[in-house]
């Protein structure tokens, strides 16, 4: 089993809301990088649920894959803002995953908690600049934020 962190705009779809769905496709990452991340993800791993672009921005709480190796159907959809003219259903470009809500943490973990926690090295997320909306957690420091989520550490 892998950790990833996933960032969702709350407006645009929040934690809340995959708690209400309890399972919902991750759609419309359009980024070489994140989508080969999500390429690599499994049935069974777990990610982070990061609220982005809010104050503070920072972990919610915890998804789990519960289904991989999906064709983004928005590239096909000349209606949607994720639509890619250059995609087509026997040549994707962009793939996605199923994420089901597995909790929502006690303690949010803000962005400023992580950059005192962990080094740009050990967690994506705190290195200045970093745009990626999926990236990969290591296990130890996946075992540290599930602590400080769940009021542990």
């Amino acid at each position: 089993m892998k950790y990833w962190l996933m960032k969702s705009e709350p407006e645009a779809y929040s934690l809340q809301d995959l708690k209400n769905d309890r399972t919902t496709i991750w759609d419309g990452v359009r980024n070489y990088q994140a989508r080969n991340f999500l390429r690599e993800m499994q049935v069974g791993d777990l990610a982070f649920f990061y609220h982005s672009n809010t104050v503070p921005p920072g972990i919610a709480g915890l998804t789990q894959i519960v289904e991989s190796g999906m064709d983004d159907p928005a590239q096909f959809d000349p209606n949607s803002k994720y639509f890619d003219p250059k995609s087509t259903p026997t040549s994707p470009r962009w793939q996605t995953v199923q994420v089901e809500f597995v909790e929502a943490f006690p303690h949010y973990v803000p962005l400023d908690t992580l950059r005192q926690q962990f080094s740009p090295e050990e967690l994506w997320v705190v290195r200045s600049g970093n745009r990626l909306s999926v990236m990969p957690v290591p296990g130890v420091v996946a075992e540290k934020i599930l602590a400080i989520g769940r009021g542990k550490a």
